[in-house]
This record gives C-alpha cells, sequence and structure tokens, in this order.
C-alpha cells in the first residue's frame, strides 16, 4: 500500500473547565469531549523522494513546515529508514481557528496514517505520546473515544455511555487565537470542582452539564457568539454552548431533520457557516 485516505473528524466541548494555570505555563482542565462527523479528507502517499510535501488549497492554512500536519508526518518519518517521503492532500471542511480542533484532528490522523503506511508499528499510546508534542488535542484524536479529558488534554477517562446526537456547527467566520483565549482568561478560585459524571443516558444529561470557562472571554470580545446561541435555542436546540476557545456554537439535537431545518436556516439568514452533523 502506497496512499490511504482516512477521515479526520472535528470534536465539541460538552464541558470545559480551566482548573489552574501550570508552572510550564499551561493550564490544568476538565474537559467532556466529543468527536464530531464534520471531517477533513486527508490522503497520504509515500514518495521515493524525501521528505514531506503538503498540500491544502485553503489560503488560512500554510502548505509548509507552519502546518501542523506536516510536523506530524516529519516526527514519524524521522523513526523510518529515510528512504522515501510523505505527500500529504488536506481537503479542509472543518472551520480554521474556530474550537473545533481541526488542526490537531488533521495531525493525529496524519501520524495514524503514516504509522499505517511506514508500517512503524507504533502502538495507540505511542502515537498519543508524539501527537501532545504537537498540539494538546491531537491525543483525544488518536484515543477515538468519548471521554473526560484531564491534564492539558492528554489524559483519558472514556465514557462509559454517551447518546447519539446531531448538533448543528455554527460558525461566524471570524479566527479566534486559542493563545489569545487562554492568555485573557482570569482564574478566579472556584472553590471545589463540581464532579462530571462519566455516563449520560439521554441527550437532555448531556445539556445539563454544558458549560465552557473560555466563552466569557471569547464572547466579550465577539458579541456574535451570544446572538449565535440565541438563534440555535430559537431553532429548536435543546441547548447551546462555544466549543473550545470558539468561535464556533453547537446546538444539540434530537432528530436529524430539526438540526439540517435549523442549519439550513441560520445559513439562509446570516451567511455564517452553518451544518448540521453527528456525534460519532
Amino acid at each position: 500500500m502506497t496512499t490511504i485516505q482516512l477521515k479526520a473528524p472535528c470534536k465539541v466541548n460538552y464541558r470545559l473547565d480551566v482548573l489552574r494555570r501550570r508552572p510550564d505555563g499551561y493550564h490544568d482542565l476538565r474537559m467532556l469531549m466529543q468527536r464530531v462527523d464534520l471531517c477533513d479528507t486527508i490522503t497520504l502517499s509515500l514518495t521515493a523522494e524525501p521528505g514531506v510535501n503538503v498540500t491544502c488549497g485553503s489560503e488560512e492554512v500554510p502548505d509548509g513546515p507552519g502546518n501542523i500536519a506536516w510536523r506530524a508526518a516529519e516526527l514519524l518519518l524521522q523513526r523510518s529508514d529515510g528512504l522515501c517521503g510523505i505527500d500529504i492532500s488536506i481537503d479542509k471542511q472543518i472551520p480554521v481557528a474556530a474550537g473545533l480542533g481541526g488542526g490537531s484532528s488533521d495531525a493525529a490522523t496524519v501520524l495514524m496514517g503514516v504509522n499505517e503506511l511506514l508500517g512503524l508499528g507504533l502502538t495507540e499510546q505511542e502515537l498519543m505520546a508524539i501527537g501532545v508534542t504537537l498540539g494538546a488535542d491531537v491525543p483525544f484524536f488518536i484515543f477515538k473515544k468519548s471521554a473526560i479529558a484531564e491534564g492539558i488534554g492528554e489524559l483519558f477517562t472514556p465514557l462509559d455511555a454517551v447518546p447519539l446526537v446531531w448538533f448543528v456547527l455554527v460558525n461566524p467566520r471570524v479566527p479566534v487565537s486559542t493563545a489569545w483565549v487562554y492568555q485573557s482568561l482570569q482564574l478566579t478560585n472556584q472553590g471545589t470542582i463540581s464532579i462530571v459524571p462519566n455516563s449520560y443516558g439521554t441527550i437532555h444529561d448531556l445539556c445539563g452539564v454544558l458549560a465552557n470557562d473560555l466563552e466569557k472571554v471569547t464572547i466579550a470580545r465577539y458579541p456574535v457568539i451570544r446572538e449565535i446561541k440565541e438563534r440555535l435555542l430559537h431553532g429548536g436546540a435543546l441547548g447551546a454552548l462555544m466549543s473550545g476557545s470558539g468561535p464556533t456554537v453547537f446546538g444539540l439535537f434530537e432528530h436529524e431533520a430539526a438540526a439540517k431545518a435549523c442549519a439550513e436556516a441560520i445559513a439562509a439568514e446570516s451567511g455564517w457557516f452553518s451544518v448540521a452533523a453527528r456525534s460519532l
């Protein structure tokens, strides 16, 4: 096998608690993370010429070493015999700098695909250890399960049960820097941190746990996030929340038809990126 095509899904955070700032500058987090089937498509091919080549076709994403997928492939090529290279083609469907983990998912997918193409035999745990050096969300996409994530996002407890739900993902086409959001966050003494269950029977259980400590930071600069939440709830969502550092907002729906109708209405009325997708 010299070519492989893979899907790289995005994610949402049902919950994102920022617990404390660490001495290394990162933050200890507790997140409830869910993969969603809005996906980039990644094609990986072995080449006779050594090195990594990335083609993305998006003005927002660099094609060279500035691309996290390029760096992922380079890390695994360093573990090979060096007699071949990797061509990476990325069909971007996930909005960039959107709080959906698109770049991290691309990197994770490249790690898993190149591991297979080169026959390196690296385990999931080994790939996750490499992935966290690229970005805090990368290991989650290698883990491939709905989970409570802790540490900087690399320590996982799989959920015992979680219902399949439909989302409407709405992005106002404004990129948000994750670094800026964390730098702007004013941590307060939260006292005892509430317990987050690791089993959810219904969509209403999920709606009951929705919270994001970063939302107050991003919404202060981008009040359109509040408008999006209101539109989703008015359109039938049972709950709505900003994902990650934003600005994408997701609404939860029980039924596909209702989600698609809401997504189409918001797109037509606003011109924002708006799509229905299901949980994985």
